[in-house]
């Protein structure tokens, strides 16, 4: 839309006349039309006077296409429709029970049980997630469950960095994965301090196939399932070389075999 074509929408809207804009403006009717035609445009003062008839901006009259501004009041009520927001009334230690808030942007939930795109919470769900039990794509808590989880006792996801930790790629104290890192690691590639089980296990104690370590155990089954690895010998190696090794961690090493 142009500029004499927008001048004519404008008073149509407003349901004048040519003339009776002209009265308003205090210029002749031709003038109008000419403005309306493309033949000429109003000079500065018109142009406030027209604006505040129309009760519109200079802007938004000078533009040369509103087609921006109906897009971005679209955009502005596409994104209104797609937030969300809770907030329960009942509270503990001022804080909400429960608190949603999800959308488009960076919306933040703080509450006991916190769902958002960025929450916090006893609870937590949310893109990045904050909490004691947290889950989300990029979680941080006591136990979290993410695409990158980061738990201080246990995390769960695609990349896990934890005391125990359980993923893809695994980082931790115990850990399994296809990439375990940790003191007692199991994996298709384990890496460990002390105990390593794995396809390739690297560690004081080293099982697997391909095995490197002070004390070794060499899988030589045919499609690497530690068949010829019993539970027994292994419990026994561990005694030998860690004889005051945690009971469940021991358990966890020989459930294997």
């Amino acid at each position: 839309m142009n500029f004499s074509e927008r001048l004519r929408k404008l008073r149509k809207e407003k349901g004048f006349s040519q003339e009776e804009l002209a009265g308003r403006l205090g210029i002749s009717r031709q003038a109008v039309s000419k403005w309306e035609s493309g033949q000429s445009n109003p000079d500065t003062n018109n142009l406030i006077m027209l604006s505040e008839v129309y009760g519109i901006s200079l802007d938004f009259l000078l533009k040369e296409n509103d087609e921006k501004v109906e897009r971005a009041d679209e955009i502005k009520e596409t994104n209104r429709r797609l937030h969300y927001e809770y907030e329960s009334k009942r509270k503990a230690f001022g804080i909400p029970l429960v608190h949603i808030n999800i959308g488009l942007g960076f919306y933040t939930a703080r509450g006991i049980i916190a769902i958002g795109n960025i929450s916090k919470g006893l609870i937590s769900l949310g893109i990045v997630s904050l909490g004691v039990l947290s889950f989300g794509v990029l979680a941080l808590g006591l136990i979290s469950i993410a695409s990158i989880a980061l738990g201080i006792l246990l995390a769960l996801g695609g990349i896990a960095i934890g005391t125990i930790a359980i993923g893809g790629v695994a980082i931790g104290v115990v850990t399994i994965g296809g990439l375990s890192i940790g003191m007692y690691s199991v994996g298709g590639c384990s890496i460990a301090s002390d105990i390593a089980i794995g396809n390739y296990a690297r560690g004081h104690i080293a099982i697997g196939s391909t095995a490197k370590g002070v004390r070794t155990i060499i899988d030589t089954s045919a499609n690497g399932n530690f068949a010829n690895v019993t539970a027994v010998q292994v419990e026994k190696l561990i005694n030998e070389e860690y004889p005051k090794l945690w009971e469940p961690i021991k358990d966890l090493m020989t459930m294997f075999f």
